[in-house]
This record gives structure tokens, sequence and C-alpha cells, in this order.
């Protein structure tokens, strides 16, 4: 799938001083991590505030179980957000 500008990342927290890096978001989606993170997933993402350095919470929600993955951007520009290869957290359904 491709990224909708009708279901952007969401930011969570923000840094105390404004342009300081160390914001927090949080982005679901059908979306896996491979896809997510490539850059320039995030067409409005420098738009929508994302700088190098920022956390991004990834989670995809069409995965069975629900996959969450850890992440932080690479690099933002006003032409590209790039997102890094991030962590993914283990998520098991036992029952």
């Amino acid at each position: 799938m491709a990224y909708s500008t009708s279901n952007p990342p969401v930011l969570l927290c923000g840094p105390i001083h404004s342009g300081q890096a160390g914001r927090i978001w949080f982005y679901s989606s059908a979306d896996a991590l491979s896809v997510v993170r490539v850059s320039g997933y995030f067409s409005n993402g420098y738009d929508l505030g994302m700088r190098a350095g920022d956390i991004i919470f990834i989670v995809d929600n069409d995965a069975s179980p629900i996959a969450l993955s850890v992440s932080v951007v690479n690099a933002a520009s006003a032409s590209a957000v790039d997102i890094a290869d991030g962590t993914a957290l283990a998520s098991t359904d036992t029952d």
C-alpha cells in the first residue's frame, strides 16, 4: 500500500524548545515496517514536524499478531523523511 495523508503519523510528545529534535510519533497502518521505513514514504512528514532524531512507533495493524516496531527518523527535509530500519518488538498470541 501507499502512504495516505489522510492517515498521518500522530505526534504524541514534542520537545520543550521549538526547533529541537525529540518528538515522539505514533503511526498505524496495514503497511509493514519494510515499506514504511523507505525514504519518502511520509510525503508530508517534514510539514508535520518530523525531524532527524525523532522517535516513531510503527504498528502494522494488518499483521497477525499485530506487529510493533520502534524506529528513529534518520533524516528529514522538505523533499523526504527517512526512517531507520527500526527494531521489531516481538509479539505473540498463544491463546
